[in-house]
């Protein structure tokens, strides 16, 4: 055999194993994106003496008509009998998926909720390349593509009496305790309002929460500054596509990617009882682009947050 050709078969040899490396990791990709999981944390803010409140955390479902799975399992989540629901917004990816949302959460839409949009509640999805969410912002934003029907969203939560936190303060009593909230509409599309709900949370409330799509810096210091006890997020994907042990790479905004999903602190190395410091919840949340259905190492989830009592 000449050099040449023994180069030549040896070069096919390594394309084809690329090839199928490449099809093993996409077919890998594709059914981790339907792994549902349900996460769990606690979270120690309520006064001493008060029951510990379950709350249900929903985030960036991304729902189409077709996702009959996703669907099924977003309705079995009723059987955890949360006592309160926050959404995070990105409920929509597709101009039907208003019904095929209010039938899936059920009879979570009979237990307090509150709520705000994302930027995928606004505007239909676009193709576009994947390789792009891995690469630094560069301000472009979707806001060019026929809207969503997120006003019948809106109608669909707030008859089944949640409340609509885009850009205000709001109150709620759960189970004995008083919540007070402030929510802000999409930070990402730069929507957020932050001297609508500027200044010092309710002191008289017994527990704070501070409530946003997009988890952009900006966002996170006013409600921590302000005196919020968590504040609840989604937007990140948790980074969508991780390396190995879920170390995202990106988090479509400004918060690093060590916070791209779960529970931590805001600032990153502020302490319970800090001045100005928050907990900080955000959730990988549920879907995907319906053009790019795959996650790697980040599998899509809903969280259980149950708060507790300090101490």
């Amino acid at each position: 055999m000449t050099p040449p050709t023994q180069a030549r078969r040896s070069l096919a040899a390594l394309l084809g194993a690329g090839t199928l490396a490449g099809a093993g990791l996409t077919a890998y990709a594709a059914r981790e994106a339907r792994q549902y999981t349900l996460r769990r944390v606690g979270v120690p803010i309520l006064p001493q003496g008060h029951r510990p409140l379950r709350v249900l955390h929903l985030s960036d479902v991304h729902m189409t008509p077709g996702q009959t799975r996703k669907q099924e399992w977003l309705r079995g989540l009723a059987d955890l009998r949360p006592d309160l629901v926050v959404n995070t917004g990105d409920n929509l990816a597709h101009r039907d998926s208003v019904p095929v949302v209010r039938d899936s959460l059920g009879p979570l839409l009979d237990v307090p909720g509150v709520f705000v949009f994302g930027s995928n509640d606004y505007y239909s999805p676009s193709l576009r390349n994947p390789l792009r969410y891995l690469l630094p912002d560069d301000g472009q934003r979707n806001i060019h593509t026929p809207q969503l029907p997120w006003r019948d969203l809106g109608r669909v939560f707030t008859d089944a009496g949640w409340v609509d936190l885009t850009n205000t303060r709001e109150q709620l009593k759960v189970g004995g305790t008083r919540l007070a909230f402030a929510g802000v509409d999409d930070p990402h599309l730069e929507y957020d309002r932050l001297d609508e709900v500027a200044g010092p949370a309710d002191p008289d409330a017994d527990v704070r929460l501070a409530v946003a799509h997009a988890p952009y810096l900006r966002v996170l210091d006013q409600f921590a500054a302000d005196g919020y006890d968590a504040i609840i997020a989604g937007h990140t994907h948790g980074g969508q596509v991780c390396l190995p042990g879920g170390r995202a790479l990106t988090t479509n905004c400004d918060l690093e990617p060590a916070r791209a999903r779960g529970l931590h602190r805001h600032p990153a190395d502020s302490r319970p009882g800090d001045p100005g410091s928050a907990w900080l919840h955000v959730s990988a949340g549920l879907g995907t682009s319906p053009y790019v259905q795959l996650r790697v190492a980040c599998r899509p989830e809903a969280t259980l947050v149950t708060l507790t009592p300090r101490g």
